[in-house]
C-alpha cells in the first residue's frame, strides 16, 4: 500500500486539466470542440504514443464489441482510441486519483464518455467480477508493480477463457543501474522493472500462453530522436506534450531515458497472450 501511494503521489499533479486545457488554447485548440487527435500528445503516455497505441491494437488483434480492461488507465489516451477506431468498451483503473477525473471530463470532451468508464483502484486487487472482460492490456504500468505474479493472476481472474492480455512495458534488457529520475519514477523506490524472460514465466504461472513477443527498442531511440530534433528547431517543448505530465524534470526523465535506451539496458516491449 505504501508503495502504491508511492506512485499514485509520483503521478499527481494538482491543476492537470486546467494545464491541459490552457495548453491546448496555447496551441490553437478549440477546447469546446476537441478531437481525439487534438489530446494525443498529452494523453499517450508511454513510449512512441499514438502509434504505438496503433501498432498495439494491430497486434493484440482488437474487434469491434469487445469488453476491454485498461490496467493503468492513465489519462485515457488509449481506451478512447481503442473506443473510438476498434469499437470497443473499456473501462480503465489507475491509482492516481486526479488521472481518473482528468480522464473521464477528457471522455466528455470527445464524446466517448459512453463508451468508457473509470475508476480509482489498485491492479491487485480488481474491483470486477470473475470472468467479466474478453481482454486486457497495459501499456508502461509493470514498472510500478513489484508483485507481477499477483497482477496477472488477478488480470486471468476477470477474464474470460480465451482472453487476450496484450502488455507494453518497459523491460529490463541488459545488466547496469537505471539512471533516475525516469518517467514513471523518482527513485529506486518505485521501480521494479523486469525482462521479458520473467514476464514470459509469470504470465505462464498466472494460466496464460505468450504467443507474440517484440521488442521496439529501434522504434523507441527514433522516437527519442525525433522529439530532441523537433525541440531544437523550435527552441523547446511545444504547449502540449508529455513534459505536462513529468514536471519540472520533464527534460531530465526523459534524457535518463533515452540513454538508458540507447545503452541497451531497457527496451519497450510487448507481450500478446491468451487465457488458457
Amino acid at each position: 500500500m505504501k508503495i502504491e501511494q508511492s506512485v499514485a503521489q509520483h503521478y499527481s499533479h494538482g491543476s492537470l486539466e486546467r494545464t491541459i486545457l490552457a495548453a491546448l488554447a496555447a496551441s490553437g485548440k478549440d477546447i469546446e470542440h476537441l478531437t481525439l487527435a487534438d489530446l494525443a500528445p498529452v494523453d499517450e503516455f508511454h513510449i512512441g504514443g499514438r502509434q504505438a497505441t496503433i501498432e498495439f491494437a494491430e497486434q493484440m488483434g482488437l474487434a469491434p464489441g469487445l469488453n476491454l480492461l485498461d490496467i493503468g488507465s492513465g489519462l485515457g489516451g488509449a481506451s478512447r482510441y481503442f473506443a473510438s477506431e476498434r469499437g470497443c468498451r473499456i473501462n480503465g483503473i489507475d491509482l492516481t486519483d486526479e488521472y481518473v477525473r482528468v480522464a473521464e471530463a477528457l471522455a466528455r470532451r470527445v464524446g466517448v464518455e459512453s463508451r468508457v468508464a473509470y475508476r480509482q483502484g489498485s491492479a491487485l486487487a480488481l474491483p470486477f467480477e470473475a470472468g467479466t472482460f474478453d481482454g486486457a492490456y497495459m501499456l508502461h504500468v509493470g514498472m510500478n508493480i513489484p508483485d507481477k505474479e499477483r497482477l496477472f493472476a488477478e488480470i486471468r481472474r476477470v477474464l474470460r477463457p480465451g482472453g487476450v492480455i496484450g502488455i507494453y512495458d518497459v523491460m529490463r534488457q541488459g545488466e547496469g543501474d537505471l539512471t533516475f529520475p525516469l518517467p514513471w519514477a523518482s527513485s529506486a523506490g518505485t521501480s521494479f522493472v523486469e525482462s521479458a524472460d520473467a514476464y514470459r514465466a509469470m504470465l505462464k504461472g498466472a494460466g496464460f500462453a505468450v504467443e507474440k513477443e517484440r521488442s521496439r527498442r529501434e522504434f523507441a531511440i527514433e522516437f527519442f530522436r525525433r522529439m530532441r530534433a523537433q525541440a531544437a528547431q523550435s527552441g523547446g517543448p511545444p504547449p502540449l506534450g508529455l513534459h505536462i505530465l513529468m514536471g519540472d524534470s520533464a527534460q531530465r526523465k526523459a534524457a535518463n531515458m533515452s540513454d538508458i535506451l540507447e545503452r541497451g539496458l531497457i527496451a519497450p516491449t510487448e507481450i500478446i497472450g491468451r487465457a488458457v
